[in-house]
């Protein structure tokens, strides 16, 4: 009996090996392609998805129109015009709002999903860009890339409420879910400040040692970690928001802007404009089994797979922070 269960135990669990093996050499692939009205060879930017109503929103820069499609049928519901020089695209769940960065006016537009229309334009700093919402205090943060700020939005009453001013030109906010504090880098002083949605201070500003013009931000909040786009120095760096310390710098092709993580898979996303691929061992506690980057043509494809990165880290509940005047 002891025999056959340890027969049956290496049986089963060969076949689970074999079973996350098979898994983890699974590539992605292109199953549909979505036919859009706008004029061809004019800049796209970001993609969000609506939930809710299952529409996956898309930011045509060039002619400023924002998309709405159904993934539910890959069809276009609507083509929504006038946002200007749209950049970001962020959804409020409940409120069924869009809210987009409008570079070509200089304006946040607020998009009603219900009549599929602009119901309002905030005037803002020079370049909107990214943003992230903070949904306990139902406020958006949207970074003024060349203002040197980030504006913050009453949701619920689709208004300004504070404009948090910097020394540096503002990359890619992101909102903390765990800690509940927002997060932007600060990309001409190789920083990241912090924000507390609470009272809208900043609590700090952290250095980012060996890291240069970090804009774009993506983060994993049950590790708190952050997760930097670093275009002067051509990496990716893992950054600790509790102790505030660049753990690991990988290294990426020029021009990646754009970062996004996965937490269910554990996979981090770029957007890169150069084809490359190369495996990564990190010597400092950090270990990344293997990773991929695929030909990067700002299609709607994934860019930089990375399958495992567990970074050890220890929690610290002590700060060591930089406060900035006003």
């Amino acid at each position: 009996m002891k025999f056959f269960s340890r027969r049956a135990f290496f049986r089963s669990l060969f076949a689970v090996l074999a079973f996350a093996g098979s898994l983890q050499a699974q590539t992605l692939k292109q199953i549909a392609a979505i036919d859009l009205p706008g004029p061809k060879g004019e800049r796209f930017d970001y993609l969000t998805m609506d939930d809710e109503g299952h529409y996956l929103l898309s930011a045509h820069l060039g002619p400023g129109i924002l998309y709405v499609i159904d993934v539910r049928t890959n069809k276009l519901v609507k083509a929504i015009p006038g946002v200007p020089g749209i950049t970001g695209v962020e959804y409020v769940p409940g409120l069924r709002k869009v809210y987009t960065s409008d570079w070509g006016e200089e304006k946040i537009g607020v998009v009603d999903l219900r009549s599929m229309s602009v119901i309002k334009r905030l005037a803002t700093a020079a370049k909107p860009n990214g943003s992230t919402y903070a949904a306990p205090f139902h406020k958006m943060y949207v970074s003024d890339t060349l203002g040197k700020a980030v504006a913050i939005v009453d949701v619920e009453r689709d208004e300004i409420v504070k404009t948090v001013e910097f020394k540096s030109e503002t990359g890619m906010p992101q909102y903390d879910s765990v800690s509940r504090k927002v997060y932007v880098n600060l990309r001409n002083a190789n920083e990241v400040a912090e924000i507390d949605p609470a009272t809208d201070a900043v609590l700090g500003t952290y250095p980012v040692e060996g890291c240069r013009y970090n804009h774009g931000m993506a983060i994993d909040s049950e590790h708190h970690r952050a997760f930097l786009l670093c275009g002067g120095t051509k990496t990716l760096t893992v950054f600790a928001l509790d102790a505030h310390k660049a753990l690991a710098h990988i290294p990426l092709p020029a021009g990646a802007d754009v970062v996004k993580f996965d937490p269910g898979l554990g996979r981090i996303y770029a957007a890169c404009p150069v084809a490359s691929s190369r495996s990564f061992k990190n010597k400092t506690r950090t270990a990344i089994e293997s990773s991929r980057i695929s030909r990067c043509r700002r299609r709607f494809t994934v860019l930089l797979w990375i399958q495992r990165l567990t970074v050890s880290t220890r929690r610290s509940s002590k700060r060591t922070a930089n406060p900035l005047p006003g």
